[in-house]
């Protein structure tokens, strides 16, 4: 997995491409939250339009990342899941928790309420 970080609107939007798996990829990404948050930027979206593929490991990376950004008074949205990606959210009733959107700029304006 590989991620880009830009600013959009005052929110962080964290574009994720690969294989979604946990491992190190898990480390890097909340290292990167952690740098977001100590520096008082704690909207976020990930942006999932270029991911291939995730594990139950790499949907405990995404909810490690909501809580991240939550626990510091944040918000974090998720953008661009594909279906499977949107069917593994619904199979495991995670749906309310990590709010998924079609588009970023849906998922910015969501984030930014």
């Amino acid at each position: 997995m590989m991620f880009t970080a830009t600013q959009q609107s005052g929110v962080t939007i964290i574009r994720l491409s690969g294989n979604l798996l946990g491992g190190p990829d898990a480390g890097a990404l909340k290292t990167k939250l952690h740098e977001l948050v100590e520096a008082g930027k704690t909207r976020v979206v990930l942006d999932l339009r270029e991911v291939e593929f995730m594990n139950s490991s790499g949907l405990a990376m995404l909810i490690n990342a909501m809580t991240t950004v939550r626990n510091s008074g944040g918000d974090l949205k998720l953008a661009n899941a594909s279906a499977k990606i949107g069917a593994l959210i619904t199979v495991t009733r995670l749906g309310s928790v990590l709010q998924s959107y079609p588009s970023v700029e849906e998922a910015v304006a969501a984030v930014r309420k």
